[in-house]
């Protein structure tokens, strides 16, 4: 594909200092379109992502749970490019909890994991929707979870946001076109966050059909091949090696 394929395209990847949300920011940005990185803490890993970019960046900081700041990444992206075509919603927010410890699934992690994954991922995309709305090429794209498919994930209050996130994107897509609305449901990837999680990743390649966890750039590849497809909307784009075909 040529290194202009999205030229003049203004582009925000929502938690994108490092894995998934990162490579998406790199392969967008090598293709020609102006990144917005974000993060909510990861300050200087988000800077340096944003300056290591072949193309134009910045990086504006922004917890996406805090309305507020949410709005201000928008509405910071319009003043700076006077545009926006691509919401990739990536930002989200999880702890391992097993499904049958319900003590240990508090009040306190059940609401942070819906402030970040539901809460902020609605507010956000509320607020671009306007101005995605003047673009003739308006993508959102969501980074879901088989979690959301299935009744697995590192915690039930991460699955129960998973699906949630599924359903918003269809009732979206529905609503809101020419806009395409779309979801990347990953399956276990191999980031930063799950670095330390080798238990589950044995388990996944002994089971998946493709024998290995998702890298961030499987994930990268999907987001890319849906904001392509001009006629594809409504889609949870399943990107896991064929495991949820043994679960």
């Amino acid at each position: 594909m040529s290194d202009s394929e999205f030229h003049g395209r203004v582009a925000i990847v929502t938690g994108s200092s490092s894995g998934i949300g990162e490579e998406t920011a790199r392969r967008l940005s090598a293709l020609g379109a102006t990144v917005v990185v974000n993060s909510a803490s990861s300050v200087e890993a988000g800077e340096a992502v944003s300056a290591s970019l072949p193309g134009t960046s910045t990086y504006i900081r922004a917890d996406i749970a805090d309305q507020a700041q949410g709005h201000a990444l928008i509405d910071q992206t319009i003043e700076k490019y006077g545009r926006l075509d691509y919401l990739v919603n990536n930002a989200g927010w999880t702890t391992s909890i097993p499904h049958h410890d319900l003590d240990g699934l508090t009040d306190e992690v059940f609401q942070k994991t819906f402030d970040v994954n539901v809460f902020g991922t609605w507010w956000l995309t509320k607020h671009a929707i306007p101005h995605l709305r003047e673009s003739d090429d308006a993508n959102i794209v969501n980074i879901t979870s088989i979690a959301g498919v299935r009744p697995v994930g590192s915690s039930m209050a991460y699955s129960m946001t998973k699906a949630a996130l599924n359903q918003m994107t269809l009732l979206l897509a529905k609503s809101y076109g020419p806009i395409r609305v779309n979801a990347v449901a990953p399956g276990l990837v191999a980031t930063p966050w799950t670095a330390d999680w080798e238990d589950q990743h044995a388990a996944v390649a002994a089971m998946a059909p493709v024998p290995r966890s998702a890298t961030p750039d499987d994930c990268a590849e999907a987001v890319l091949a849906l904001l392509r497809n001009k006629y594809t909307s409504g889609e949870i784009f399943v990107v896991d090696g064929g495991l949820t075909q043994r679960m």
